[in-house]
């Protein structure tokens, strides 16, 4: 991966994180500050919606971490499981989160049910990211393995000579 992907990746991540920090200020704001106003409960939507940018942030440290392995040149490597295992965990929270989102926003949306729907939709697509990625994982299990495997010949060979 060169820099200029590393770069701008990073850049990426520095935004995407500052406007999670920022949505979940305003909603710790608006939790402080504002009264319950109309028929849509927004207090359980706000702390919804606080958990997922949570979720949000943990996958992206998470990234920013396989990122700097990846320039390293150490992302295979049995470390690297621990922060794919954790990307899955918050792509999984998020689509809760999200069915959570769906569940909350259904009672008004009797007259309309193809919005709840498309709503589950949505979940269920959030839960096929985080199948790709534990294909992914699959696939790096296989490199980690075989470059073991290739060390361990290496090593062998280098006493053989």
């Amino acid at each position: 991966m060169g820099k200029l992907a590393v770069g701008a990746l990073r850049a990426v991540l520095v935004v995407v994180l500052t406007g999670t920090v920022f949505v979940q200020a305003s909603m710790v704001w608006a939790l402080a500050t504002d009264p319950e106003q109309g028929s849509l409960p927004l207090t359980p939507l706000r702390l919804v919606t606080i958990l997922g940018m949570v979720s949000v942030q943990v996958a992206l440290a998470c990234v920013w971490r396989l990122v700097t392995m990846v320039r390293r040149g150490t992302v295979f490597s049995h470390a690297a499981f621990r922060y794919v295992d954790t990307v899955i965990g918050a792509i999984v929270a998020a689509s809760l989160v999200w069915f959570t989102v769906t569940a909350l926003n259904a009672p008004g949306q009797r007259e309309d049910p193809g919005v709840t729907v498309i709503m589950g939709g949505v979940g269920l697509a959030i839960l096929g990211v985080a199948l790709l990625v534990l294909v992914m994982r699959t696939l790096l299990v296989q490199a980690v393995a075989r470059d073991v495997e290739a060390s361990r010949m290496r090593a062998e060979l280098d006493e053989v000579i």
